[in-house]
């Protein structure tokens, strides 16, 4: 039936019953669902049957569960007998607790009670004490013990005062208070009175007798203050006969150069020992945290007096001036007037001193103000303490001069160190038998007098600006005078024109003849400048080195420095510019190498490609007969190794070992590299290959003795060849090629071990070819 409505099951879950709806089951007509239902009561009531299993099995588990509990019966009810004991127990001894509590609370508000009574009787005691105590001690003018029972009333609680002048006593309260305010007030007014006096009169004694009394006022800033303000005229006094005494005294000539360097550290010595000797004074007596502020006061008038030893520097030394003529001097394509380098160095010399002596003031302020907050706060040192010391110590006027002179002898001291240079190379000279000329030794001292002259500055940033000022002069300046000399090239002797068809050589030759002698002018001039190429390859090998050196040397020297307190930002900025001289350090070798390279192919390659090509003219076609003479009488090896001694003697003795091993190095690559070409050009024989095996291992072992550098390599695919040459037969090479080459890794390719083969006549082609490589 198509319209036949849908059946409904009814289904519960294992748990419960399941069952079709009767109504359902009534409602049915026809026997297809009538079927279906049939099955679906049957597949519930399998179900209903496995669930009863289930429940039958655990039947055991739960009967011996039964049996414990009812085990545990008579305990549980032993456990219920105790714990109402136990209930019983505590609630016995939470009411004992309570009530002890509450005797104990009582006894404690009486005990704090009576505390305030004895207190308040003590604080009325002590205001009688104080009132008698102050009136006595003022007669006597004990200054000392007044301003102790002021102190004493000062600390008193206002609110044990406040009651006391409310009972029985409160006008004889009244009255003591009022002596002691009237105490207090014409105590403040003599104490201030009398410190006065001593500071007119400079007496020490009595100037540190009354600041002690102003804390025991409450007067810290006023006692602060006004002790500061005689420090300062003692200062000041000192400092402007120190002034005077180096503007008109005779101090020597050894001491008038630094005359105000000097004067700049008698001045910061004096604060800094006063500093030192009142410390103690202060932190007794004021407390803490207190320092800062006499500093503060000490400071005004530091900065007062440097600003005067400063101004007398620019006018005396004519400081502006200088620095305006050096500014002018350094702008190109412009002529001005110009200053000799040595008049700045005692300038320059005395800036760098004052600068050191003023960080190192600055310095010793910083220790002794933070030590004193940390002493003060015992939450150790808080941002805000160390703005406040950065604040007074990097904006006060004497660091602020300090910067302005720094920014002036920057540019000075690379005026100096640039002219100084220009002149040690203008200078230059070789004295006989030395490697180098004298203006790399000028050049490098000059440079590190520079460095370590900012150095001593104890300035991070003038440091910074001279290295890289020298970086620049080493790599620009200095680095382009030897490259132009290298331009220059190495001269050819007159016979090596000639081989090379130089016509100016011959002319040269044909004019000297003619004139019925040889002129020798020609030939000095370029023996000159070959002994000037060779020097400047050591100057800049020397160069390189001592750039090395320089950097190392710094890397102490401000090793030395940062312990002195310096940050971390600051060492990345010395880093940075020491990386930038190792830098310029390369650029020397890179052109140390041209200029090899120039030698090598101006000077050696000329001369050794002649002698090798020589080989071809003497034949490796030979018989025993052949090879016997070739063995008494060497046709070509021994005269190749002469040669090759005569040629680099010259050099050996103009280069340093290090050069000389370099070039040594290049002319055996060279070597190589002809003699490989030459081979492939020659036919050999059985006893050829062997005579030319033999000459290669006399050639090796000579140049193995004139370089430390490895030869073997730079001759490995040579010394194959003649392996090859040697075979007896073809096919003998497959014993020493493939997996039969043991350790030996072949530097030649399969079609060249085929070309090379191909040399001996006595192989045949065909049998090359067959060859399996």
């Amino acid at each position: 039936m198509a319209d036949r409505s849908p059946i409904s099951v009814k289904r519960f879950d294992s748990a419960s019953l399941s069952s079709v709806n009767m109504e359902t089951i009534s409602a049915l007509t026809e026997l297809e669902d009538l079927e279906r239902v049939y099955q679906q009561l049957c597949v519930e009531e399998k179900e209903v049957e496995i669930e009863l299993d289930k429940l039958v099995g655990q039947q055991g588990n739960i009967d011996t569960k039964l049996v414990t509990l009812h085990r545990m019966g008579p305990n549980l009810q032993l456990i219920e007998g105790d714990a109402s004991q136990l209930s019983g127990m505590i609630t016995f001894t939470c009411s004992l607790a309570e009530n002890v509590s509450s005797k104990v609370r009582q006894l404690d508000l009486a005990k704090t009670r009576l505390y305030k009574v004895i207190q308040r009787a003590d604080d009325i005691l002590d205001l009688k004490f104080c009132t008698d105590g102050v009136q006595t001690a003022l007669r006597n003018e004990d200054y000392e013990q007044a301003a102790a029972h002021i102190h004493r009333y000062l600390s008193l609680d206002q609110s044990v005062i406040e009651l006391s002048r409310q009972g029985e006593e409160s006008n004889a309260v009244d009255a003591s208070l009022a002596k002691l305010q009237e105490a207090e007030q014409k105590l403040k007014v003599l104490v201030a009175e009398r410190l006065d006096e001593a500071v007119t009169a400079g007496d020490l004694a009595q100037v540190e007798r009354f600041f002690k009394i102003f804390p025991l006022l409450g007067l810290h800033e006023q006692g602060l203050a006004r002790f500061g303000q005689y420090l300062c005229s003692q200062l000041a006094s000192k400092a402007d006969e120190n002034l005077l005494l180096a503007l008109g005294g005779d101090l020597g000539e050894k001491r008038a150069a630094l005359v105000f360097a000097d004067t700049l550290t008698l001045l910061l010595e004096g604060i800094a020992r006063v500093v030192e000797t009142h410390q103690p004074i202060v932190e007794t007596y004021y407390g803490p945290g207190h320092l800062y502020t006499l500093i503060t006061h000490l400071q005004q008038e530091c900065d007062r007096q440097a600003q005067k030893i400063v101004d007398k520097f620019i006018q005396q030394r004519d400081y502006l001036n200088k620095f305006q003529i050096v500014q002018s001097s350094m702008m190109k394509n412009v002529p001005t007037e110009r200053i000799e380098p040595r008049e700045l160095d005692p300038v320059l010399m005395e800036v760098t001193l004052m600068n050191a002596r003023a960080e190192l003031y600055l310095r010793f302020l910083r220790r002794r103000v933070m030590a004193d907050f940390e002493v003060g706060d015992a939450q150790s040192i808080t941002p805000e303490h160390q703005q406040t010391v950065e604040k007074l110590l990097k904006h006060c006027i004497l660091s602020r001069g300090m910067q302005e002179l720094i920014g002036y002898y920057i540019p000075m001291e690379e005026y100096y160190m640039r002219e100084t240079v220009n002149k040690a190379v203008s200078m230059d000279a070789c004295d006989k038998g030395q490697l180098t000329s004298s203006m790399v030794d000028d050049c490098f001292y000059i440079v590190k007098k520079c460095i370590s002259r900012a150095l001593s500055s104890s300035s991070i940033d003038c440091l910074c600006a001279m290295i890289n000022h020298s970086t620049s002069v080493l790599e620009s300046d200095f680095r382009e005078v030897l490259y132009n000399k290298l331009r220059q090239g190495f001269p050819a002797t007159t016979l090596q024109d000639i081989q090379r068809g130089v016509s100016s050589a011959v002319s040269l030759m044909q004019s000297s003849l003619q004139q019925g002698k040889f002129n020798t002018l020609g030939i000095e001039s370029a023996e000159h400048a070959k002994a000037a190429f060779l020097v400047t390859l050591n100057n800049v090998e020397v160069c390189s080195e001592n750039i090395t050196t320089l950097k190392r040397n710094l890397e102490n020297d401000c090793s030395k420095l940062f312990t002195q307190g310096a940050g971390s930002g600051e060492q990345a900025k010395i880093d940075s510019c020491l990386s930038d001289l190792v830098n310029t350090s390369s650029k020397f070798k890179d052109l140390l190498q041209e200029g090899l390279t120039e030698l090598n192919t101006t000077a050696i390659k000329p001369q050794v490609k002649p002698w090798i090509s020589s080989f071809l003219s003497i034949s490796h076609n030979i018989e025993e007969e052949e090879f016997n003479e070739y063995e008494a009488n060497d046709p070509w090896v021994q005269q190749l190794i002469i040669n090759l001694e005569q040629l680099m003697a010259e050099f050996k003795a103009g280069l340093s070992p290090i050069i000389y091993d370099t070039l040594t190095s290049l002319m055996t690559s060279l070597v190589s590299m002809e003699l490989e070409k030459t081979v492939l050009k020659c036919t050999f024989s059985r006893l050829g290959g062997l005579q030319f095996d033999k000459e290669l291992r006399s050639l090796v072992a000579y140049l193995t003795t004139v370089t430390t550098w490895t030869i073997r390599d730079k001759f490995a695919r040579l010394t194959q060849m003649a392996t090859i040459l040697n075979l007896e037969r073809v096919t003998e090479i497959l014993d020493y090629w493939g997996p039969n080459s043991g350790p030996l890794t072949w530097r030649l390719t399969p079609a060249e071990v085929r070309q090379v083969l191909a040399l001996r006549i006595d192989f045949r082609s065909e049998d090359i070819k067959r060859l399996r490589l």
